[in-house]
Protein backbone atom coordinates (compact mmCIF):
# COMPACT_ATOMS: atom_id res chain seq x y z
CA UNK A 1 0.00 0.00 0.00
CA UNK A 2 1.29 3.42 -1.42
CA UNK A 3 0.71 6.84 0.51
CA UNK A 4 -3.20 7.44 0.37
CA UNK A 5 -6.09 9.15 1.71
CA UNK A 6 -7.08 6.30 3.97
CA UNK A 7 -3.06 5.86 5.11
CA UNK A 8 -3.25 9.35 5.52
CA UNK A 9 -6.29 9.28 7.58
CA UNK A 10 -4.64 6.58 9.91
CA UNK A 11 -1.39 8.31 10.32
CA UNK A 12 -3.73 11.80 11.56
CA UNK A 13 -6.10 10.22 13.39
CA UNK A 14 -3.35 8.28 15.37
CA UNK A 15 -1.68 11.46 16.32
CA UNK A 16 -4.79 12.99 17.25
CA UNK A 17 -5.74 10.34 19.63
CA UNK A 18 -2.33 9.48 21.11
CA UNK A 19 -3.08 5.66 20.82
CA UNK A 20 -3.08 3.32 18.21
CA UNK A 21 -6.16 1.74 19.63
CA UNK A 22 -7.64 4.53 20.31
CA UNK A 23 -7.18 5.44 16.49
CA UNK A 24 -8.44 2.09 15.04
CA UNK A 25 -11.78 2.79 17.45
CA UNK A 26 -12.40 6.15 16.15
CA UNK A 27 -11.28 4.64 12.46
CA UNK A 28 -13.51 1.75 12.50
CA UNK A 29 -10.49 -1.05 11.50
CA UNK A 30 -9.07 -3.08 13.58
CA UNK A 31 -5.50 -2.27 15.56
CA UNK A 32 -3.20 -4.60 13.19
CA UNK A 33 -4.67 -2.57 9.76
CA UNK A 34 -3.92 0.48 11.41
CA UNK A 35 -0.33 -0.73 12.06
CA UNK A 36 0.38 -1.56 8.60
CA UNK A 37 -1.10 1.96 7.24
CA UNK A 38 1.50 3.31 9.40
CA UNK A 39 4.26 0.64 8.70
CA UNK A 40 3.68 1.26 5.03
CA UNK A 41 4.19 5.43 5.31
CA UNK A 42 7.23 4.79 6.73
CA UNK A 43 8.56 2.35 3.90
CA UNK A 44 7.18 5.06 1.72
CA UNK A 45 9.30 8.05 3.37
CA UNK A 46 11.98 5.83 4.98
CA UNK A 47 11.49 7.73 8.33
CA UNK A 48 9.84 6.71 11.16
CA UNK A 49 7.04 8.89 11.80
CA UNK A 50 5.90 7.70 15.27
CA UNK A 51 7.61 6.70 18.33
CA UNK A 52 5.74 4.60 20.54
CA UNK A 53 5.73 3.29 23.96
CA UNK A 54 3.90 2.07 26.93
CA UNK A 55 1.96 5.92 27.61
CA UNK A 56 1.08 5.87 23.11
CA UNK A 57 2.66 7.23 20.64
CA UNK A 58 3.84 10.43 19.34
CA UNK A 59 5.19 11.74 15.64
CA UNK A 60 8.57 12.42 15.32
CA UNK A 61 10.43 15.46 13.74
CA UNK A 62 9.67 13.77 10.68
CA UNK A 63 6.00 12.89 11.36
CA UNK A 64 5.87 16.23 12.60
CA UNK A 65 6.22 17.66 9.50
CA UNK A 66 4.36 14.47 7.47
CA UNK A 67 1.60 15.78 9.88
CA UNK A 68 0.99 19.12 8.92
CA UNK A 69 0.88 18.41 5.26
CA UNK A 70 -1.50 15.54 5.55
CA UNK A 71 -4.20 17.72 7.83
CA UNK A 72 -3.62 20.17 4.52
CA UNK A 73 -4.08 17.61 1.85
CA UNK A 74 -7.32 16.04 4.42
CA UNK A 75 -8.86 19.39 4.82
CA UNK A 76 -8.75 19.77 1.08
CA UNK A 77 -10.31 16.76 0.24
CA UNK A 78 -12.93 17.92 3.21
CA UNK A 79 -13.60 20.91 1.19
CA UNK A 80 -13.83 19.12 -2.08
CA UNK A 81 -16.06 16.70 -1.19
CA UNK A 82 -18.34 19.50 0.64
CA UNK A 83 -18.72 21.13 -2.43
CA UNK A 84 -19.37 18.55 -4.90
CA UNK A 85 -21.90 16.70 -2.94
CA UNK A 86 -23.79 20.22 -2.90
CA UNK A 87 -23.29 20.84 -6.31
CA UNK A 88 -26.17 20.25 -9.63
CA UNK A 89 -24.86 18.37 -12.60
CA UNK A 90 -25.32 21.64 -14.45
CA UNK A 91 -23.09 23.87 -12.45
CA UNK A 92 -20.35 21.52 -13.85
CA UNK A 93 -21.00 22.86 -17.63
CA UNK A 94 -19.76 26.17 -18.22
CA UNK A 95 -18.16 28.47 -20.76
CA UNK A 96 -19.39 30.48 -23.65
CA UNK A 97 -21.78 29.59 -25.96
CA UNK A 98 -22.50 31.96 -29.52
CA UNK A 99 -26.55 31.23 -31.16
CA UNK A 100 -27.97 33.28 -34.50
CA UNK A 101 -31.58 33.54 -35.12
CA UNK A 102 -32.70 34.73 -37.85
CA UNK A 103 -33.95 37.89 -37.98
CA UNK A 104 -37.52 37.62 -38.49
CA UNK A 105 -37.94 34.02 -38.03
CA UNK A 106 -40.02 32.39 -35.67
CA UNK A 107 -37.24 31.36 -33.78
CA UNK A 108 -35.87 34.57 -33.35
CA UNK A 109 -38.95 35.42 -30.71
CA UNK A 110 -37.05 32.46 -28.72
CA UNK A 111 -34.15 34.75 -27.68
CA UNK A 112 -35.21 35.88 -24.40
CA UNK A 113 -36.66 33.30 -23.32
CA UNK A 114 -34.15 31.54 -24.33
CA UNK A 115 -31.64 33.36 -21.98
CA UNK A 116 -33.84 33.16 -19.20
CA UNK A 117 -33.30 29.29 -19.40
CA UNK A 118 -30.08 29.43 -19.66
CA UNK A 119 -29.51 31.73 -16.42
CA UNK A 120 -31.97 29.19 -14.64
CA UNK A 121 -30.91 26.29 -15.61
CA UNK A 122 -26.63 26.72 -16.53
CA UNK A 123 -26.03 29.88 -14.53
CA UNK A 124 -21.59 29.33 -15.07
CA UNK A 125 -22.83 29.20 -19.71
CA UNK A 126 -22.10 32.99 -20.90
CA UNK A 127 -24.79 32.87 -23.67
CA UNK A 128 -24.45 35.89 -26.22
CA UNK A 129 -27.31 35.66 -29.27
CA UNK A 130 -26.80 37.93 -32.81
CA UNK A 131 -29.78 38.44 -34.63
CA UNK A 132 -28.74 38.59 -38.27
CA UNK A 133 -29.27 37.13 -41.85
CA UNK A 134 -29.23 33.19 -42.39
CA UNK A 135 -25.65 34.23 -44.96
CA UNK A 136 -24.05 36.27 -42.31
CA UNK A 137 -25.03 33.71 -39.42
CA UNK A 138 -23.95 30.61 -41.54
CA UNK A 139 -20.43 31.65 -42.59
CA UNK A 140 -19.81 32.42 -38.95
CA UNK A 141 -20.51 28.63 -37.78
CA UNK A 142 -19.14 27.57 -40.77
CA UNK A 143 -15.49 29.64 -39.44
CA UNK A 144 -16.15 28.34 -36.05
CA UNK A 145 -17.28 31.86 -34.55
CA UNK A 146 -20.44 30.67 -33.75
CA UNK A 147 -21.72 27.26 -32.02
CA UNK A 148 -24.88 27.16 -33.67
CA UNK A 149 -27.71 29.82 -35.95
CA UNK A 150 -30.90 28.81 -36.87
CA UNK A 151 -31.68 29.98 -40.17
CA UNK A 152 -32.89 30.29 -43.67
CA UNK A 153 -31.06 28.51 -46.36
CA UNK A 154 -31.90 27.99 -49.86
CA UNK A 155 -30.01 24.87 -49.75
CA UNK A 156 -27.35 22.59 -48.80
CA UNK A 157 -24.00 24.59 -47.43
CA UNK A 158 -20.55 24.28 -47.43
CA UNK A 159 -19.50 23.78 -44.05
CA UNK A 160 -22.14 23.39 -42.10
CA UNK A 161 -25.01 20.77 -41.35
CA UNK A 162 -28.92 21.86 -41.93
CA UNK A 163 -31.42 20.15 -39.81
CA UNK A 164 -35.10 21.23 -40.51
CA UNK A 165 -36.53 22.53 -37.31
CA UNK A 166 -39.91 24.12 -38.43
CA UNK A 167 -42.12 25.55 -41.48
CA UNK A 168 -43.72 28.61 -41.47
CA UNK A 169 -46.33 30.01 -43.79
CA UNK A 170 -46.08 33.51 -44.32
CA UNK A 171 -48.98 35.72 -43.38
CA UNK A 172 -50.00 39.34 -43.91
CA UNK A 173 -49.32 40.92 -40.99
CA UNK A 174 -51.37 44.91 -40.76
CA UNK A 175 -52.23 47.36 -38.69
CA UNK A 176 -55.32 47.04 -35.98
CA UNK A 177 -58.32 47.89 -37.75
CA UNK A 178 -57.23 48.48 -41.45
CA UNK A 179 -59.76 47.58 -43.85
CA UNK A 180 -59.39 44.23 -45.50
CA UNK A 181 -60.79 42.92 -48.64
CA UNK A 182 -64.54 40.69 -48.20
CA UNK A 183 -63.38 36.65 -47.54
CA UNK A 184 -60.32 37.74 -45.49
CA UNK A 185 -61.44 36.44 -42.39
CA UNK A 186 -58.59 33.60 -42.19
CA UNK A 187 -56.97 33.72 -45.09
CA UNK A 188 -55.96 36.59 -48.06
CA UNK A 189 -54.78 36.02 -51.56
CA UNK A 190 -51.65 37.13 -52.25
CA UNK A 191 -52.98 39.20 -54.95
CA UNK A 192 -55.05 41.13 -53.06
CA UNK A 193 -51.87 42.08 -51.25
CA UNK A 194 -50.69 43.93 -54.09
CA UNK A 195 -52.23 47.69 -53.87
CA UNK A 196 -50.90 48.23 -50.26
CA UNK A 197 -48.44 50.03 -48.72
CA UNK A 198 -45.87 47.06 -48.01
CA UNK A 199 -43.02 47.05 -45.33
CA UNK A 200 -40.84 44.90 -46.21
CA UNK A 201 -36.98 43.60 -45.37
CA UNK A 202 -34.51 44.38 -48.13
CA UNK A 203 -33.77 41.94 -51.50
CA UNK A 204 -30.56 40.58 -49.40
CA UNK A 205 -32.97 38.84 -46.91
CA UNK A 206 -34.02 34.99 -47.43
CA UNK A 207 -37.96 36.30 -47.34
CA UNK A 208 -37.81 39.10 -49.47
CA UNK A 209 -36.76 37.04 -52.62
CA UNK A 210 -39.22 34.92 -51.66
CA UNK A 211 -41.62 37.33 -51.84
CA UNK A 212 -40.62 39.09 -54.94
CA UNK A 213 -40.41 35.38 -56.89
CA UNK A 214 -43.97 34.66 -55.45
CA UNK A 215 -45.54 38.22 -56.34
CA UNK A 216 -43.50 37.56 -59.94
CA UNK A 217 -44.95 33.80 -60.50
CA UNK A 218 -48.89 35.81 -60.63
CA UNK A 219 -47.23 38.63 -62.54
CA UNK A 220 -47.87 41.34 -60.01
CA UNK A 221 -45.69 44.35 -58.41
CA UNK A 222 -46.32 45.29 -54.92
CA UNK A 223 -46.33 48.32 -53.93
CA UNK A 224 -43.04 48.51 -51.31
CA UNK A 225 -43.40 52.05 -49.71
CA UNK A 226 -40.12 50.99 -47.53
CA UNK A 227 -37.09 48.20 -46.45
CA UNK A 228 -36.52 47.53 -42.84
CA UNK A 229 -34.28 45.17 -40.86
CA UNK A 230 -35.34 45.89 -37.15
CA UNK A 231 -37.84 44.06 -36.08
CA UNK A 232 -38.94 46.41 -33.47
CA UNK A 233 -39.20 48.87 -35.98
CA UNK A 234 -41.59 47.22 -37.95
CA UNK A 235 -43.83 46.43 -35.50
CA UNK A 236 -43.85 50.38 -34.52
CA UNK A 237 -44.72 51.11 -38.18
CA UNK A 238 -47.46 48.50 -38.30
CA UNK A 239 -49.15 49.63 -35.15
CA UNK A 240 -48.88 53.44 -35.91
CA UNK A 241 -50.44 52.09 -39.33
CA UNK A 242 -47.79 53.06 -41.73
CA UNK A 243 -48.09 49.99 -43.79
CA UNK A 244 -48.64 46.28 -43.68
CA UNK A 245 -45.63 43.35 -44.61
CA UNK A 246 -45.60 39.86 -45.32
CA UNK A 247 -43.51 37.95 -42.61
CA UNK A 248 -43.85 34.63 -40.63
CA UNK A 249 -46.95 35.29 -37.79
CA UNK A 250 -44.36 35.14 -34.95
CA UNK A 251 -43.05 38.83 -36.36
CA UNK A 252 -45.91 40.43 -34.99
CA UNK A 253 -45.63 38.33 -31.92
CA UNK A 254 -46.01 41.65 -29.08
CA UNK A 255 -47.66 40.28 -25.79
CA UNK A 256 -47.64 43.61 -24.49
CA UNK A 257 -49.02 45.67 -27.48
CA UNK A 258 -52.87 47.49 -26.68
CA UNK A 259 -54.01 46.14 -29.88
CA UNK A 260 -52.96 43.31 -31.83
CA UNK A 261 -52.24 43.89 -35.23
CA UNK A 262 -54.12 41.85 -38.23
CA UNK A 263 -52.41 38.68 -39.28
CA UNK A 264 -54.22 36.50 -42.41
CA UNK A 265 -52.04 33.18 -43.47
CA UNK A 266 -51.12 34.18 -47.53
CA UNK A 267 -52.97 32.01 -49.92
CA UNK A 268 -53.04 31.71 -54.22
CA UNK A 269 -50.05 30.91 -53.78
CA UNK A 270 -49.35 30.35 -50.34
CA UNK A 271 -45.81 31.27 -48.93
CA UNK A 272 -43.75 28.76 -46.74
CA UNK A 273 -40.02 28.53 -45.63
CA UNK A 274 -38.12 26.00 -43.54
CA UNK A 275 -36.51 27.00 -40.87
CA UNK A 276 -33.43 24.86 -40.30
CA UNK A 277 -30.56 24.24 -37.54
CA UNK A 278 -27.40 25.33 -38.60
CA UNK A 279 -23.97 23.27 -36.99
CA UNK A 280 -20.89 23.41 -38.34
CA UNK A 281 -19.55 19.57 -40.34
CA UNK A 282 -16.48 19.65 -38.80
CA UNK A 283 -16.18 21.15 -35.54
CA UNK A 284 -17.16 18.75 -32.24
CA UNK A 285 -19.77 20.90 -30.39
CA UNK A 286 -18.95 21.84 -27.00
CA UNK A 287 -20.92 20.23 -23.87
CA UNK A 288 -22.16 23.46 -23.04
CA UNK A 289 -23.89 24.18 -26.68
CA UNK A 290 -24.80 20.71 -26.03
CA UNK A 291 -26.72 21.62 -23.28
CA UNK A 292 -27.87 25.04 -24.89
CA UNK A 293 -29.07 23.23 -28.21
CA UNK A 294 -31.17 21.05 -26.13
CA UNK A 295 -32.76 23.92 -24.37
CA UNK A 296 -33.22 25.44 -27.89
CA UNK A 297 -35.11 22.61 -29.08
CA UNK A 298 -37.36 22.15 -25.94
CA UNK A 299 -38.80 25.57 -26.78
CA UNK A 300 -39.48 24.98 -30.56
CA UNK A 301 -41.42 22.14 -29.43
CA UNK A 302 -43.41 23.79 -27.11
CA UNK A 303 -43.76 26.42 -29.91
CA UNK A 304 -46.18 23.89 -31.92
CA UNK A 305 -47.74 22.48 -28.60
CA UNK A 306 -48.98 26.59 -27.42
CA UNK A 307 -50.49 27.14 -30.42
CA UNK A 308 -50.24 30.64 -30.02
CA UNK A 309 -48.56 31.51 -33.27
CA UNK A 310 -50.25 31.32 -36.78
CA UNK A 311 -48.85 28.97 -39.86
CA UNK A 312 -46.10 27.05 -37.51
CA UNK A 313 -45.48 23.59 -37.99
CA UNK A 314 -43.12 20.36 -37.73
CA UNK A 315 -41.06 20.20 -41.12
CA UNK A 316 -41.74 16.89 -43.23
CA UNK A 317 -39.74 14.38 -42.49
CA UNK A 318 -37.55 14.67 -46.14
CA UNK A 319 -37.92 18.62 -46.01
CA UNK A 320 -34.78 20.37 -46.62
CA UNK A 321 -33.78 24.02 -45.88
CA UNK A 322 -35.77 26.03 -48.26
Amino acid sequence: MTVNFKTLRSFVTAVDAKSLSAAAQQLRVAQPALSQHIASLEEHFKHRLLNRSNAGVTPTRVGSELYRHAQIILNHLEQMEHELANRSEASFISGPVSVGLATYSTASILSMPLLQAVRREYPEINLFINDNFGLVLSEMVMTGRMDMAIIYAAGPMKGVTLQPLLTEDLCLIAPPGMQLPAGSEQTIALRSIAEMDLLLPSRTHFLRRLIDEAFARIGVTPRITAEIESAATLRQAIEAGVGATILPSASAHEPSAAAPPLIRRIVEPGLQATVSLCVPDHLPMSDQARAVLDILRRQIDDLFVDGRLVGIRAPEADATAR
